[in-house]
């Protein structure tokens, strides 16, 4: 059998795309999609998203971890999702889809980025070295030092398989602060298990938790990941992240078959 699919990245975190409205994919064949992720002998992927159709919505994201095992939301994967949309002429610049978190709107810009919008955000843990909260994913919060030499992968994986997480784990995201509107971050995906070159969710946490710890003021903040920029934006009143929205690049890179 020969698998057509599609290839997205946003800010380089990148994701194997697949059309199943007619749902073929055999979906609990975690072997395959792991193999698909896989850089030497797949497609190669921080995750595997499947588009499918929804009586309520424009469609239904279903995503998968590099892993194999379906996860919760992915921010840049939904925005890749949004943008393979189009090209598949299911929606014009403007979307609603339901995803694991829930409902989710999005728009594209006349500059092709797309902006997404989050779920709001009511419970943020903060700890005396960091921040803890959930944006579709749960996400760790860490202020470092020279962010550029940090071992992401040894200090990211201690946290996220130590005793503050349990089996679940978490995302885990280092911080610096460059000024009074911009930060720059590092995560470790858990499911990838590595440093991912961005994290849409991850770039949401950090700039919530920035404005809960008081280094910001400001309701739009500038991202600085590893594969580029994203920008976050939110209303906050009450103690409550209300239209959270993460906007950033996605973009096609390639299409093809692969056998399986």
């Amino acid at each position: 059998m020969h698998l057509e699919f599609y290839k997205y990245q946003g800010t380089g975190n990148d994701f194997v795309m697949i059309d199943n409205r007619t749902e073929f994919f055999p979906k609990e064949n975690t072997k395959l999609i792991a193999h698909l992720c896989d850089r030497r002998f797949g497609i190669g992927g921080d995750g595997l998203i499947l588009l499918e159709n929804d009586s309520e919505t424009d469609f239904k994201m279903v995503y998968y971890n590099s892993d194999g095992n379906q996860s919760s939301m992915c921010g840049n994967g939904g925005r890749c999702l949004v943008a393979f949309a189009k090209k598949l002429q299911v929606i014009e610049n403007e979307a609603t889809f339901i995803a694991t978190d829930g409902l989710h709107h999005a728009i594209i810009g006349d500059d092709g980025l797309v902006s997404l919008q989050m779920i709001d955000v009511a419970e943020v843990k903060v700890s005396p070295d960091h921040v803890f909260l959930n944006t579709g994913s749960p996400h760790h919060v860490q202020l470092v030092d020279d962010l550029e030499n940090y071992n992401i992968k040894e200090n990211g994986a201690a946290i996220r398989y130590g005793d503050l997480y349990g089996k679940a784990g978490s995302n885990i995201n280092f911080v610096k602060q460059i000024d009074d509107t911009t930060f720059s971050l590092r995560t470790y995906e858990r499911g990838v298990e590595d440093e991912t070159l961005s994290c849409g969710t991850g770039a949401t946490a950090v700039a919530i938790a920035m404005n809960v710890l008081g280094k910001t003021d400001s309701s739009s903040i500038d991202l600085n990941v590893e594969g580029g920029k994203l920008v976050v934006s939110f209303d906050k009143g009450e103690g409550k992240f209300t239209n959270v929205f993460l906007k950033g690049p996605a973009e096609f890179v390639f299409e093809g078959t692969i056998a399986i």
